[in-house]
């Protein structure tokens, strides 16, 4: 009887995209993100998977805790990663560091911080957005305006703006918040390892990152960390975070961060991407900050270079502000971005990103970030955009 009802209710056949086996072509992915993973990260993802709260899993989590502290250069204790994307770490700042009514500073240089006004917007804070140039900084002056007009509680930064290809310099402007008794959050996604970046030297209370980017690990996972003069903002609200899956209270004691003797259960972490992360953290540890970040800069520099040769003009045009990580440069007239894309990717397997946001239809972006940052990636790209172009200006006669 069982199996003639069985038979009864399923009435859609196994999809027949499914009776083959998954493959996938090799592909360079020199985009703003995601990045290239190493062989050593790629075969960590082979493992067992482990539970939430497994002996094995904390101590890595207590490893990745090391790892983060030493790539933010920080000795924050409430540093630790989100099961999400960069969008989760953007979310989970405002989220715990701001309440309703009060006022954030947004500066924008990009889409980011449009997404980050939207998000403040949502949970009933008045905003003020400082936009400048996309291609050009703030500076300290005119932050310390805005701070004495406004009087904020929070100020919003992007250290690497990634659909721009903008660096913002954050020296001075962690001590210039404080001085108005406000707190600093920076996105510092597209940056963080491909740029110099010191968390605690330079006075910032809340950062994240996105580990498809330099980190070089899969995506869907979130590094963070919160100072404690945010830890502080953080244990005095009025009201609880809008989120519990963001709630950095929650998430700190999960990762043992305010010395607490056990982890209490807080969500299933994808123990795969743990062992992603730690790998790649690993490998940052052994190459070590300053060879990795002269590394980013040399391949950038070399593919600057090979642009110059070809005559190509740049989105940012202040060396200053130019990042390491993300090279931007100004479409030729008349044409077509999505022609150079293609080509690229279908004669070479390289990724070159269309503009996005205030620079779509504008721009190119090439990402050289984490294991991509090297002069071999450099040269292949400029033979895949030589071949898209030729492509492209073919099509225009």
């Amino acid at each position: 009887m069982s199996r003639e009802w069985n038979q009864l209710a399923v009435q859609k056949l196994p999809p027949r995209e499914l009776n083959t086996k998954l493959q996938l072509p090799v592909k360079t992915l020199t985009s703003p993100g995601p990045t290239n993973c190493s062989e050593r990260v790629l075969s960590s993802l082979q493992n067992q998977v482990l539970g939430p709260l497994h002996p094995e899993i904390c101590q890595l989590m207590d490893e990745i805790k090391a790892g983060l502290q030493y790539v933010f250069q920080t000795r924050n204790r409430l540093t630790l990663v989100l099961s999400a994307s960069g969008h989760g770490g953007l979310e989970a700042c405002l989220g715990n560091l701001l309440e309703p009514g009060e006022t954030i500073i947004i500066v924008k240089s990009g889409i980011w911080g449009e997404r980050a006004a939207d998000i403040s917007n949502r949970l009933g804070a008045h905003i003020e957005v400082l936009e400048e140039k996309f291609n050009e900084a703030i500076t300290l002056d005119e932050m310390e305006t805005a701070l004495a007009k406004y009087r904020p509680e929070v100020v919003f930064m992007v250290h690497a703006e990634s659909s721009t290809g903008l660096k913002q310099p954050l020296e001075g402007f962690g001590d210039l918040v404080h001085k108005y008794n406000a707190l600093l959050i920076v996105d510092v996604v597209a940056s963080v390892c491909g740029e110099q970046f010191f968390m605690d030297s330079w006075s910032i209370d809340a950062v994240y990152a996105a580990t498809q980017k330099v980190l070089g690990a899969p995506p869907g996972l979130t590094p963070i960390s919160f100072s404690r003069r945010a830890e502080e903002k953080l244990f005095r609200r009025k009201t609880k975070p809008f989120s519990f899956y963001w709630d950095m209270n929650i998430l700190g004691i999960y990762w043992k961060c305010f010395g607490n003797e056990d982890r209490v259960y807080h969500h299933t972490v994808s123990a795969t991407l743990l062992y992603g992360l730690r790998e790649a953290l690993a490998e940052i540890a052994e190459e070590g900050l300053p060879a990795i970040w002269s590394r980013h800069a040399d391949a950038a520099a070399r593919l600057r270079k090979g642009f110059e040769l070809r005559g190509m003009q740049f989105y940012v045009k202040i060396p200053q502000y130019q990042l390491s990580t993300l090279t931007v440069i100004e479409l030729p007239p008349g044409v077509d971005d999505r022609i150079i894309v293609q080509r690229a990717m279908e004669k070479y397997k390289v990724e070159i990103s269309r503009g996005l946001g205030p620079t779509a239809g504008k721009v190119l972006r090439i990402g050289l970030l984490g294991p991509n940052a090297t002069f071999e990636t450099v040269d292949l790209v400029l033979r895949a955009f030589d071949e898209g172009l030729r492509h492209a200006l073919r099509s225009k006669v």
